[in-house]
């Protein structure tokens, strides 16, 4: 079974995939020694270790090099955060989405918010760019591969449940393999998606949703928590290194 493979059987199982997330080569490498059994990696988590914000403000070249250098050195799965796209245009996404296929992740998250301005592109828009994507990927040899489009309603809607199954829908239909819904945390909203929606859901932990057993029961089949791992490692040096300037002495450093 190849990786895709098995990353694709991970969504169907009977138990929930946690999906450990990681932002360079030692947090994967923890990730897999732990136990989890596929990798996701964090565009934000990613720019803040080499110094920028999230939002695609860090250069294609240097965050795919962190996925390669992930890929090359774990045997599970991985699947790459990738934002929009890292484009203006289709084709450039497209291109970004196979450069990265090529490094050997089993699938990616896609997601419909813009990066220039606010808001999230026009369904259709989005619709026509993932049919695109499943496209050149099948043409190019990577059937099945994981497209996990991710639809950022409740971060930019006013009222985001329909317009989130809305969106969901059509873009199941478009050739996405699942889809990924960031901020939805309300139980009822949760249950009603994973019923209505032919793919596996994915949520973000946030700290009002942070147990898989519970998802599990409301029909979640991916729990990843993005970014928030990353930033209580950064939390954790700050604090650290702080201390150890205020204190002119190193003992914290053996305090385990």
């Amino acid at each position: 079974m190849n990786l895709i493979e098995e990353f694709n059987k991970l969504h169907s199982s009977e138990e929930i995939l946690f999906l450990g997330n990681a932002w360079d080569l030692l947090s994967a490498l923890t990730l897999e020694k732990v136990g989890f059994k596929a990798i996701g990696t964090t565009s934000w988590g990613i720019a803040n270790s080499f110094g920028y914000a999230d939002g695609e403000l860090i250069d294609f070249e240097r965050h795919l090099g962190v996925i390669k250098t992930i890929t090359a050195n774990v045997k599970i799965p991985v699947t790459a955060d990738i934002e929009a796209g890292y484009g203006e245009d289709k084709e450039t996404i497209i291109e970004n989405v196979l450069r990265t296929a090529d490094v050997g992740v089993a699938g990616i998250n896609i997601e419909d918010s813009l990066k220039k301005q606010m808001g999230l592109r026009a369904i259709n828009e989005h619709c026509t760019l993932l049919s695109a994507i499943r496209m050149a990927l099948d043409n190019h040899g990577y059937q099945d591969f994981y497209i996990n489009a991710r639809t950022d309603t409740y971060f930019h809607t006013e009222n985001p449940f329909y317009e989130t199954v809305n969106r969901e829908k059509a873009y199941v239909e478009s050739g996405a393999s699942g889809i990924f819904v960031p901020g939805m945390i309300d139980y009822d909203e949760i249950k009603e998606i994973t019923m209505t929606i032919h793919a596996p859901i994915n949520v973000l932990s946030l700290p009002e949703l942070t147990n898989c057993h519970v998802l599990q029961e409301l029909g979640v089949q991916r729990f990843s928590f993005g970014n928030a791992l990353s930033d209580k490692i950064i939390s954790f040096l700050d604090s650290n290194a702080a201390q150890l300037m205020e204190l002119q002495d190193t003992s914290l450093l053996y305090d385990y």
